[in-house]
């Protein structure tokens, strides 16, 4: 640029430079000093540049950025700048460009601006960014004009606070948790647990709380994210359940295991302890009694063509893998301590549900012995059923159906015993045996013509009388081993309740006295004791999907 031509332009603007730095400094000669800089660093640069397309936006970089340097060279920080003074670059971020010094503070303070409560974000975004009236403020957010005053004082000093301090480095921060396995025991409502946990803020923000309770502000530092996300998600975990607030901090509301090898591996031999003792010597009365016989444990499974004459013999190791881990479940509840009842650790949430939440972070660095059984795609048991008739159910890794996330297995259950009952008086339609037949539970031979040649392909028990000989075989079993049950739970159940923090204790203990009774990992031993001394045969692929599924009698 030529000369005359940046004089010209300096001329232009020496008045307002002037008012920049006298706003700015403490002393008129401090002003006179700073201006004196931003001219001559104006000046210089225009002489050198002729692809300027706005000479003010030009003409104040170079001023915040001379500013800048003047702080720095006075030995003040650049979060020794004002609020005051920064705020107006907030409310003008075209004047500053990537290169500017000024540009890393107003990131650090827009940061900040996520770290004030709600209210006082509002305030702060429609006073400097919106450059809205005070009293329009107050009128908008139907307070009085003082509290608007009140926030905004409050709002400084928070800020000030928060560009003066170096945020604490988290773990979670650069090393986020991800549940291994989460799951409910109760009544699921309309919304699952997905719906809830799957994103991985979510659950960090749980795991953060797991002991101690922490505010928004806390959980956002520990996490490395803005308050702003934080907030949304800690209502919602709130509203239903998951986190309890006391005063403006947070705590889960639900048991995170975060087991130890140690631990893990006493889980492991306890278990495999007990299911060698009770499943094998339930086998052996199983099928040495006759009881398999019963003309009231009716169950068709098949790979063989349905016969038009006579209904196909049932596979007997078919029924076992339905009987064994249904009778371990539910037999010898007289024996079971139920000193603490569902509703005592139960949610109750918003959408219906009444249940109990549980998650598990494991590391993935864990090393674990050679013998020890992972729990595969399980989920159950699951049931559901009407007056007189219920499903029960579990899904597994040697089960073939779609995952219960997939699922609305409560409807599944109901539509199931109502077809089943359907069939017994009335003809069911094509639509629905095709249903029944896609899900594994029954087999069908030839076209519908009004009725199908059909075999219910899962184990069906008919009268109250062969449930109650069924689950006494297994309440005689574990009456006979309950010493030695005792003495496997009890060094176990004790290491449980010291991992688990003070405040969920009770759902600790509430589940502990499911242990040997309708607990998944006792019910998931006693097949792989099984089949590993070969007792118990892999199921055939056609019988997959209907595998471990029993319709029985409600009471």
């Amino acid at each position: 640029m030529k000369r005359q031509d940046a004089e010209k332009i300096i001329t232009e603007y020496l008045g307002p430079i002037f008012g920049f730095a006298l706003k700015r400094c403490k002393s008129v000669q401090d002003a006179e000093d700073l201006s004196q800089e931003i001219v001559l660093r104006a000046f210089r640069a225009l002489l050198f540049k002729d692809d300027i397309d706005s000479h003010a936006k030009f003409i104040w970089t170079v001023a915040h950025n001379t500013l800048n340097n003047y702080y720095r060279d006075s030995a003040k920080s650049v979060i020794g700048v004002s609020i005051d003074e920064v705020a107006e670059l907030l409310a003008d971020p075209d004047s500053v460009c990537d290169s500017d010094d000024n540009a890393d503070t107003i990131r650090k303070l827009q940061s900040e601006i996520a770290y004030l409560s709600k209210l006082q974000r509002k305030i702060v975004v429609a006073y400097y960014f919106e450059n809205r009236k005070q009293a329009d403020i107050a009128k908008d957010l139907n307070i009085p004009l003082g509290t608007v005053k009140w926030h905004l004082f409050e709002a400084k000093k928070e800020l000030k606070r928060g560009m003066d301090t170096m945020r604490k480095t988290s773990e979670l921060k650069f090393n986020p948790i991800k549940f291994n396995y989460y799951g409910i025991n109760g009544n699921v409502g309309k919304k699952s647990p997905d719906e809830f946990f799957r994103s991985t803020l979510s659950q960090n923000i749980c795991y953060c709380v797991r002991n101690t309770a922490k505010t928004v502000h806390e959980i956002a530092d520990d996490l490395g994210v803005s308050p702003v996300y934080v907030e949304t998600e800690v209502e919602i975990l709130e509203e239903y359940g998951f986190l309890k607030q006391t005063g403006e901090k947070y705590i889960v509301n639900f048991v995170i295991n975060e087991p130890t090898a140690e631990l893990l591996t006493m889980q492991n031999d306890m278990y495999k302890r007990a299911a060698e003792l009770f499943a094998n010597d339930l086998y052996d009365e199983l099928t040495s009694s006759g009881i398999l016989d019963d003309p009231d444990i009716r169950c068709e499974q098949t790979d063989a063509p349905i016969s038009l004459t006579e209904s196909p013999k049932a596979d007997r190791n078919f029924i076992l893998w339905s009987l064994i881990p249904y009778i371990a479940a539910c037999s010898g509840e007289k024996l079971m301590d139920k000193r603490i009842s569902f509703e005592e650790v139960a949610t109750i949430r918003p959408d219906g549900a009444h249940n109990i939440f549980h998650a598990s972070v494991v590391s993935d660095e864990m090393i674990l012995p050679d013998d020890y059984v992972y729990m595969n795609n399980w989920c159950g048991p699951m049931w559901n059923g009407g007056d007189h008739q219920m499903m029960w159910q579990i899904d597994s890794e040697w089960s073939n159906r779609a995952s219960v996330k997939d699922r609305d297995v409560p409807e599944e259950q109901e539509r199931t015993i109502t077809l089943l009952n359907w069939e017994k008086y009335n003809s069911v339609a094509k639509r629905d045996y095709a249903w029944l037949a896609e899900r594994g539970y029954i087999k069908t031979n030839g076209d519908y013509d009004g009725h199908f040649k059909s075999a219910w392909q899962i184990v069906i028990l008919s009268s109250k009388e062969i449930k109650n000989k069924l689950l006494a075989i297994g309440e005689r079993i574990k009456e006979k081993y309950q010493a030695e049950f005792e003495s496997l739970k009890k060094p176990y159940a004790n290491a449980v309740l010291e991992s688990v923090p003070a405040h969920l204790k009770k759902i600790k203990e509430y589940e502990l006295q499911f242990l040997f009774h309708s607990d998944g990992w006792f019910l998931l031993h006693c097949i792989v004791a099984l089949l590993n001394n070969g007792k118990l045969k892999q199921p055939t692929e056609g019988q997959r999907k209907a595998l471990t599924t029993i319709i029985l009698p409600n009471s």
